[in-house]
């Protein structure tokens, strides 16, 4: 019957890590997303870089678990970012303002999936489902 106990135990300790990480990797994703929309606020990409590399290493220990859709949504949002970013970079070329408008468009989406997904693991639901 303790070994029972164990298991559980174990298996809580697991979920309670696997949340403590993800709620690291939303705060530092967080940081980046605020700094993306105020000006002269930039936290910088390392921080972003920091989660993400946090994120797919602990990645396949959340398989199976609600927590899982929480690391590849992190995953997601920052590959997408990233890409958008990269797509509309040519627009500030045109000036300043197109591209100053595209960023703050991909930076507030980002931002809205960052407090989206905090929200989630806050009710220890899934996200994105």
């Amino acid at each position: 019957m303790s070994d029972v106990i164990d298991v559980n135990v174990v298996d809580t300790e697991k979920a309670q890590s696997l949340k403590t990480v993800g709620w690291v990797s939303y705060i530092l994703h967080l940081i980046v997303a605020v700094g993306a929309i105020i000006p002269g606020a930039q936290a910088g990409a390392v921080l972003l870089l920091i989660a993400l590399v946090l994120d797919m290493v602990k990645k396949d220990e959340a398989a199976g678990t609600w927590q899982a859709s929480h690391f590849s949504w992190r995953i997601r949002s920052v590959i997408w970012a990233g890409i958008l970013y990269v797509i509309t970079s040519p627009l500030w070329l045109l000036l300043i303002a197109p591209g100053w408008l595209a960023w703050g468009i991909i930076s507030i989406w980002f931002l809205y999936r960052i407090v989206r997904g905090m929200v989630a693991m806050n009710n220890s639901r899934p996200v994105g489902v």
